[in-house]
């Protein structure tokens, strides 16, 4: 059995949408550990009883029909919004609704290991920025968890997947499409080593929508669109049993009893693909992204993996089809998936011997900068709220990047560095995630420069530290991906942890390496070859000095073959 550092077990658990699971992991590898009722499947559900007592999973989902007004679910989509649900005299926000189903997860997985159990590995959509990841692990708090690792779904798909395989070389694509949320990650496995590549998704794109789509199918031919709460929830029950019965019939017939008069519906397989024909559509920028994030035409994809209940329908394996010119492939239960994988990880966490050989690597789902401001021509006005990026969307973490800033006019006494995450070149589109004030020498004559460094870790942990040029002195801001679980001495532990990463692209060993490459080059050489070796030296470290990773392996894999053909005919 798997443990932490505290001497317990770890849990996997996949929080979903509609339903979630717990797994933990074993000498045969991934185990999922059944409910109370006996099912892996614990529905994302919380409710009241009559008597005012707390459901969570099949009772409360039972109870969305009978009881709309004191049962709720879909919670998972307003992680991290102020939104909030009723329940009878209280108001829950979503991440107290997703505690209570940890809290029921926690307890099943306690009653089958006859253990007590506090640790666990969580997965969230690939897509969920800062703020959705910070509610998730406060959710775990409040339900009695430590989260040692967020671990992103389709990551933990592919862990699933390519655990058995690990000796094979394979480049998979993870479609992940589940109740709330659409993500697609590539991935990599080679000599035990599972590197992501890169991650795309929506992360208001999921089964759910199509689920809305055969209500409003249904209710046009109802011939109404003024249902009460009750009637809409028996409705909405209804229509997603139909859209269970699509994924392997032409068509669903329905019996519905409105206004005591009983009405026979029926929905065709061609009918639900033309209506949610745009919902199918608005996945292809995600997979056309990561393709080309990760620099791959889909020939080089080996294995396309489905993951996510909604995939079961055919609508969604007849798309991917198409778009990839193959069979994608479904050998795992989609539902349970996510689950063994992120059991996997918390194998990967606790170091089981048994994942000896198994290295995990992650990306940053989104581009982290600061707002900076824009100089307009031709009248020279500045203008705010502009994005710089400093680190990229799909860098492997962990990962450092360091870039240079100046103040706006001279004489400047303070400089906001104001930090967001997100793609938009306007930081009004992106999500702010932290502040941190700099105060500057009072320079009349020049703008003041601040060298900005940004440096984060698989643990969702940003650290942000400006440095004054001119005096040197340092300013940090640590921006955590659990506020609050994390005590004062576990940060600064965790802060030690990443200085070691702190490393300037100018300094990696395979980028030293050819540097002193060139220079023994350069030595051994005379005439107009020391020349274009004294170029190219100066190219390579001009590309250095600009810290973009594919730049840099670009200018590294151009100058290794000059050198090499310059080595194979001894020119020097």
């Amino acid at each position: 059995m798997e443990t932490c550092l505290s001497g317990f077990p770890i849990l996997g658990i996949d929080l979903g949408t509609t339903n979630s699971l717990v797994a933990h992991f074993t000498e045969e590898g991934p185990i999922l550990i059944p409910n109370a009722i006996g099912a892996f499947l614990t529905p994302s559900a919380v409710g009241l009883s009559d008597s005012g007592d707390l459901l969570v999973g099949q009772a409360a989902k039972d109870r969305l029909v009978s009881n709309p007004d004191i049962s709720t679910a879909r919670f998972k989509r307003y992680m991290g919004t102020d939104h909030t649900v009723r329940l009878g005299r209280k108001t829950f926000r979503p991440e107290e609704l997703s505690a209570f189903i940890l809290r029921s997860l926690k307890a099943d997985a306690e009653a089958h290991l006859q253990h007590p159990v506090v640790d666990a590995v969580i997965s969230v959509p690939a897509y969920f920025n800062d703020v959705q990841r910070k509610a998730t692990i406060a959710a775990a708090q409040l339900a009695g968890l430590e989260v040692s690792r967020l671990i992103n779904e389709p990551t933990a798909a592919a862990l699933a997947y390519g655990l058995h395989r690990k000796d094979d070389e394979s480049t998979f694509l993870v479609v992940d499409l589940g109740g709330g949320t659409f993500d697609v990650s590539i991935l990599e496995m080679f000599s035990g080593v599972m590197e992501v590549r890169a991650s795309a998704g929506d992360a208001f794109l999921g089964g759910e929508d199509f689920t809305d789509i055969l209500v409003a199918l249904l209710s046009k031919d109802l011939g109404r669109d003024d249902l009460g709460k009750g009637d809409l929830s028996r409705l909405r029950a209804l229509a997603d049993e139909a859209k269970h019965k699509l994924s392997t019939n032409k068509d669903a017939d329905i019996r519905y009893v409105l206004d005591g008069e009983q009405k026979h519906l029926s929905v065709s397989a061609d009918r639900f693909e033309e209506a949610t024909t745009q919902l199918v559509n608005r996945m292809r920028a995600p997979l056309q992204r990561a393709m080309r994030d990760a620099n791959l035409g889909n020939d080089q994809i080996d294995r396309i993996i489905l993951v996510g209940g909604a995939t079961r329908m055919p609508i969604i394996k007849s798309a991917i089809t198409k778009l990839f010119k193959r069979f994608p492939e479904h050998d795992l239960d989609p539902d349970h998936v996510v689950a063994l994988g992120a059991a996997v990880q918390a194998g990967l966490t606790s170091r089981h011997q048994a994942l000896d050989d198994i290295v995990m690597t992650d990306v940053s789902p989104f581009t982290l900068g600061i707002e900076t401001n824009h100089q307009a021509e031709p009248n020279g006005q500045t203008l705010p709220g502009y994005f710089a990026p400093i680190i990229e969307r799909n860098t492997v973490i962990p990962a450092s990047r360091v870039e240079r800033f100046y103040a706006v006019v001279p004489g400047q006494r303070k400089v906001e560095l104001n930090v967001f995450q997100g793609e938009a070149p306007l930081v009004r589109d992106n999500v702010k995630i932290g502040t941190l004030g700099v105060p500057i020498p009072v320079n009349r004559n020049a703008k003041e420069a601040v060298d900005v460094r940004f440096t984060y870790d698989t643990s969702g942990v940003l650290e942000v530290i400006a440095t004054v040029v001119t005096n040197g002195k340092a300013h940090r801001l640590v921006i955590e991906g659990n506020p609050g679980a994390l005590s004062q001495q576990d940060i600064l532990q965790r802060l030690a942890e990443l200085e070691r990463i702190k490393i300037h692209p100018r300094e990696e060993a395979v980028n030293a390496a050819l540097v002193a490459r060139i220079t023994k080059a350069f030595e051994n050489a005379l005439g107009p070859q020391r020349n274009v070796l004294s170029a190219r030296l100066g190219e390579f470290e001009a590309t250095l000095a600009r810290q973009h990773p594919k730049e840099i392996a670009a200018a590294r894999s151009q100058i290794t073959e000059e050198l090499e053909e310059l080595e194979q005919y001894d020119v020097y």
